[in-house]
């Protein structure tokens, strides 16, 4: 079985993704810096159980932008594949903070780059995003130009993607970028979507909604985003994939499926549509069906329920 290193491993993805691969006897030696983005204790309680039960987990607590301790973890191990899934996420955030999304997203990437060049690691994947598509045709394309991004965030997802294209043609590192369409699912960031409105509509608290609601999203379950992730390791040259659902809703809808689940009425307070927003996003995924064999599996009304089941269990 591969070793694996698995970068931002106590994230929402990440800790999902070391999860698949150790239950399919794989090695993961996962990093994260464990900023304090949002609680360090909501990162804690996803590595916990992944030490606790998997022999075949290393845990250390490296940033990606602090290249000697990279190369400590290449020299010690010998790594079949890199999946960097650390990064600076939220495109509101990204826009107070510029300075550290660069730093983290395009520096970070490039230390991990770098280290593959020198240890010969030949197989590299990056998580990106759909937020890169903003103002392009739907639904979007990997084809698609990116080369407009309306966030920090977006741009230094757009670096990151360029580094990657860079060492390909330089060095023949195989990479596959995975964008990601809107994740969400049990244990996810706070400051997300589904998590926000499930805390506030539970705790009777107002629900902010920045437009008039009707904007769309390609929801995707963050186990279906795991498996798509982990199938991208194949050997392709140079891709980029999308992985979502294929399948947009309006945010009023996801909103209806919260309150259902939590059995409570929401009170949503409208505020002006946000500039760094945009209005849908939709994939179309036909190259990640064909390329990768992936497909989504969890419906959205499936994916709420789910989610708003474990904060039920979980909330304290």
């Amino acid at each position: 079985m591969a070793h694996y290193l698995l970068t931002g491993a106590a994230g929402f993805i990440g800790s999902k993704t070391a999860e698949l691969l150790l239950k399919a006897g794989h090695t993961v030696v996962g990093i994260d810096n464990l900023n304090d983005y949002y609680s360090p204790a909501v990162k804690q309680a996803r590595i916990k159980p992944l030490i606790k039960s998997f022999k075949n987990f290393k845990f250390y607590p490296v940033d990606i932008e602090h290249l000697p301790a990279l190369k400590k973890l290449f020299e010690q191990y010998k790594f079949k594949a890199v999946i960097n899934l650390a990064a600076r996420a939220g495109v509101r955030y990204s826009m107070d903070h510029p300075h550290i999304y660069f730093t983290t997203n395009v520096l970070g990437t490039v230390n991990l780059l770098e280290c593959c060049r020198e240890f010969k690691v030949r197989k590299f994947i990056l998580a990106s995003t759909s937020s890169l598509y903003a103002g392009q045709k739907m639904p979007f394309k990997e084809t698609l130009a990116v080369n407009t991004p309306i966030s920090p965030y977006a741009a230094s997802k757009k670096g990151a993607e360029a580094a990657c294209f860079s060492w390909h043609k330089l060095y023949g590192i195989d990479v596959s970028i995975v964008r990601y369409f809107t994740v969400y699912g049990p244990a996810g960031r706070p400051d997300m979507s589904v998590d926000i409105f499930t805390r506030n509509i539970d705790a009777g608290k107002p629900v902010e909604v920045f437009g008039d609601g009707t904007q769309s999203r390609d929801f995707t379950y963050v186990e279906d985003i795991a498996r798509g992730t982990i199938k991208a390791l194949k050997p392709v040259g140079f891709e980029v994939f999308n992985l979502g659902s294929d399948d947009p809703y309006k945010l009023n809808y996801m909103i209806a499926l919260v309150e259902k689940y939590l059995g409570k009425k929401a009170r949503v307070i409208h505020k002006p549509f946000h500039k760094a927003d945009i209005m849908a996003t939709w994939a179309d995924i036909t190259k990640a069906r064909t390329m990768l064999g992936w497909k989504p599996t969890v419906t959205l009304e499936e994916g709420i329920k789910r989610t708003v089941d474990h904060y039920l269990q979980n909330k304290q």
